[in-house]
């Protein structure tokens, strides 16, 4: 979330007598919530294809990455681990009007130093790829019951 401050804006203008050039208090109230809109909007990244957006979520044992790529092959999905970072690509190809168009989507991120990345494990069903990253397993002390004689 990102937290926008507003300044109000100081308008200064020249009014020749005061009882005729009444504004109303809202003039200007549509431009200025534009402004605001389009301040708040700026750095958000619209969704036209290049990026994929995915729903990261995790068990005791497991971290999931799941993205929906409808309409895209099995063969054009691409998944890779390089320098911990986890790499989704994805190519769709589409006819319109007999002529051929491809977009390419892809995702990239930074995995966290409990996962195995040896084991990473990806399923494509349905237009949808999990990803299952495998965490470490804990060093958990073990008892052992020593008998004394």
């Amino acid at each position: 979330m990102r937290i926008v401050r507003y300044n109000y804006p100081n308008y200064r203008r020249f009014v020749p007598s005061a009882g005729l050039f009444d504004r109303s208090p809202w003039t200007g109230l549509e431009t200025e919530i534009d402004r605001l809109v389009q301040t708040a909007l700026t750095g958000v990244a619209t969704l036209t294809g290049s990026q994929v957006p995915v729903d990261v979520f995790e068990d005791q044992a497991n971290t999931y990455v799941r993205a929906e790529l409808p309409g895209v092959a099995r063969e054009a999905v691409n998944v890779e681990v390089v320098d911990g970072v986890l790499n989704l690509t994805a190519a769709r190809k589409q006819q319109n009007d007999g002529q051929e168009e491809s977009t390419s989507f892809s995702r990239s991120i930074t995995l966290s130093d409990d996962v195995q990345p040896e084991k990473i494990g990806a399923a494509y069903e349905n237009g949808v790829l999990t990803v299952t990253l495998p965490k470490r397993e804990v060093a958990t002390p073990k008892k052992v019951t020593v008998e004394v004689r």
